[in-house]
């Protein structure tokens, strides 16, 4: 019997004309013109279009059928990981505590909250579950109660457009209000006297342009802020203190913070420092003074300053905690009597807690690589704060610590009802010389007994992308590989913020190619050392991810036995070029304006996945998408493996399956999407064990 054949895509040249340079798309029909409208109604997408994903979708799954029942299996043993009826632990506020809790078969949480300090008399504020059935897709993306607690509101979006809709539901008489707040962003705060919303209208491009007040119990909107800069992203927030409502204008390089007293919410927005090209800030009210975290004055790695003023401006701005080069201050968070900041120094995390007297002392562990985050609190006059540990070996522990006792209390270790025996596995810490000779670390997870001759097949996930670091976690999905006999490996490459600020630096713009090179030096480290064995190694990236995957196989396609690209960003160039898509100016910063600049057009050429896609035997590639993804739209993963199928040498599949009914994120039901996990794992082990084909 013959192996099916993929779907064949018709070729329609467009001659694209930019800077004094040419280059053909065959491909561009593919871009729905209508695709706006696709975001809110993936139904209206064009008929050949629809058809040819519908061909995509059914030629993957004729291809992978044979392994239906490992994907069944592998679905079952990442649930059987998961606390079915598992809840958050309770935050403390005022006379409540809040928190999520799941049923058992749940895909989605029940919000709620009871009096505190009591076992009993739970308020039942939001079942994400009863609003979600019947739809294919619901994802909330903010829920909070106001601070007086008598409103509860959220942010649903029900198409993966993340165009949300926020309602607000009266907590004493049970009623949700009519009058909804549509195209919104997915995040909103309530003012400190509760009587109004602040949110963020998205406009027809899907950007976040502008900053509303309506009546928190429904009345007219007013236009508090608009952002005339479209390259800019908009945030919304409370300070600790509760003194200030906050707006945050910013993109990967420049941001700007404006303030609204809390006693006078209907006031004008007052800017704390103007923008200036390359300085980040952000800020929180710290009782009697204002706390900075910023990278001004040359503080790569970021420093605190702080400020008594009452708007304050930089020329207020006093140093506290200096810059160290290589000691990278990710972020902070205010308490009445004491300041915790988190700090990342080579790929591992510490928090240190300052009092306001200025002695500070740190948190630590001793694992060769973990994970330290701190949780938000809803009080502000307390000693508790509250973090999460965990390592690739460790399941998630919650600490409540006292940061004037310096007593830790562990309030929750996360189970796993199918078991996990910590002693089975290592994780170590490795470092591959790059080109350059910058040293790059590597977290591998492995079995004990994992032998460490190139036998093993291994995993290779990476990003690199917007200083995101890749935090060396705990992950119930990943032991599925490894309980296999896979080693799991993650490259902290530069583009990421994994070494500091300046490790993500040197991976953006004319550096890009750095990141590259590093996932390379990454396998080829792990190959000379017994880890992996060119050939046999899988490479695994999403979105930003996915353009890294689609760049190290167009550079090394004999390194791997195949590529795993989620939701890939794989036509940069193009996509760079196309003003109308919702990511595209406030991106540039990232990866250059390819429309005015020559330099950035040549650069992004040069290493634009989609291409430099050439004739070269090409491992097998599965890559994936969402109809209604805003980030990375559909036809990016689309195009690119017709045009792999169109250029490889080889005989190893392409394939494409596109979530039809989700966004970026892929499904939102926490067991629906380890469904799509189970596939990409599956497609690990039928193309290892092809190997393609010897």
């Amino acid at each position: 019997m013959s192996a099916p054949k993929p779907p064949a895509a018709r070729r329609v040249p467009k001659l694209v004309e930019q800077l004094g340079r040419t280059r053909t798309d065959d491909y561009a029909w593919m871009k729905d013109d209508n695709w706006r409208e696709v975001l809110r109604a993936p139904k209206v997408l064009r008929q050949d279009i629809r058809e040819h994903l519908e061909a995509e979708n059914a030629y993957t799954k004729t291809l992978l059928e044979k392994t239906e029942a490992l994907q069944a299996q592998l679905f079952a043993e990442m649930k059987g990981r998961i606390k079915e009826d598992d809840s958050s632990v309770p935050a403390p506020d005022g006379l409540w505590e809040y928190y999520a809790r799941y049923e058992i078969g749940a895909e989605h949480p029940i919000h709620g909250r009871r009096p505190r300090g009591q076992a009993d008399g739970e308020q039942v504020l939001l079942d994400e579950d009863a609003l979600a059935k019947g739809k294919a897709f619901f994802q909330v993306g903010a829920a909070s109660h106001s601070p007086d607690h008598k409103l509860y509101a959220w942010a649903a979006d029900e198409q993966g457009s993340e165009y949300y809709t926020i309602r607000v539901k009266d907590l004493e008489s049970g009623e949700t209000f009519d009058h909804a707040i549509d195209s919104a962003y997915g995040s909103f705060v309530f003012s400190p006297d509760s009587q109004w919303i602040f949110w963020i209208w998205r406009d027809e491009n899907a950007r976040p342009s502008k900053v509303f007040r309506r009546p928190a119990r429904g009345g007219d909107d007013v236009l508090v802020y608009e952002e005339a800069d479209e390259g800019m992203f908009l945030g919304v927030g409370v300070a600790s203190d509760r003194s200030h409502i906050l707006i945050h204008v910013g993109n990967q390089e420049t941001t700007e913070l404006w303030l609204i007293p809390a006693s006078e919410p209907t006031a004008e927005p007052v800017v704390a420092e103007p923008r200036q090209e390359g300085v980040k800030y952000e800020l929180d009210h710290w009782t009697d003074r204002w706390v900075i975290r910023t990278n001004a004055d040359g503080a790569v790695d970021f420093r605190l300053a702080q400020s008594s003023a009452a708007v304050p401006t930089r020329e207020t701005w006093n140093d506290f905690v200096p810059h160290e080069p290589g000691r990278f201050i990710t972020g902070f968070a205010a308490f009445a009597g004491f300041l915790a900041r988190l700090e990342r120094v080579n790929a591992n995390d510490r928090i240190v807690i300052m009092a306001r007297d200025g002695e500070s002392h740190e948190i630590t562990f001793d694992e060769e690589a973990y994970a330290l985050s701190l949780e938000d609190g809803l009080e502000y006059d307390t000693s508790l704060t509250r973090f999460v540990y965990q390592s690739p070996t460790t399941p998630r522990q919650w600490f409540d610590y006292d940061m004037a006792s310096r007593e830790r209390t562990l309030r929750k270790t996360q189970e796993v009802p199918s078991g996990h025996d910590a002693s089975r596995y290592v994780a170590r810490r490795l470092y591959a010389t790059a080109t350059d000779g910058a040293e790059v670390p590597i977290t591998v997870l492995m079995l004990k007994d994992t032998p460490l001759d190139g036998s093993a097949p291994l995993l290779l996930y990476g990003y690199g992308s917007y200083g995101h670091a890749m935090e060396p976690t705990f992950s119930i999905r990943n032991l599925s590989l490894v309980d296999r006999g896979w080693i799991w490996a993650v490259a902290h490459i530069r583009g990421g913020s994994d070494k500091g600020w300046g490790w993500f630096l040197d991976g953006r713009k004319e550096k890009k190619t750095n990141t590259f090179t590093d996932f390379i030096a990454c396998a080829e480290h792990l190959s000379a050392n017994g880890y992996g064995k060119a050939g046999r190694m899988v490479a695994y990236g999403g979105s930003a991810g996915g353009m890294l995957m689609g760049a190290v196989v167009n550079m090394r396609p004999d390194l791997w036995s195949g590529i795993i690209a989620a939701v890939p960003f794989v036509d940069v160039l193009n996509t760079m070029s196309d003003t109308t898509l919702p990511l595209t100016p406030p991106e540039w910063p990232e990866w250059g304006n390819p429309l005015e600049d020559p330099d950035a057009y040549d650069r992004i050429a040069a290493y634009s996945p989609y291409d430099q896609v050439g004739a070269k035997p090409y491992p097998p590639v599965l890559a994936t998408g969402g109809l209604s993804d805003p980030r990375v739209t559909y036809w990016e993963p689309q195009k690119w493996v017709a045009k792999l199928r169109d250029n490889t040498t080889g005989d190893a599949p392409i394939l494409l399956k596109i979530n039809m009914d989700a966004g970026h994120g892929g499904a939102s039901g926490r067991f629906d999407f380890l469904k799509e996990i189970a596939l990409d794992y599956a497609f690990a082990i039928w193309a290892q064990e092809r190997g393609w084909e010897q």
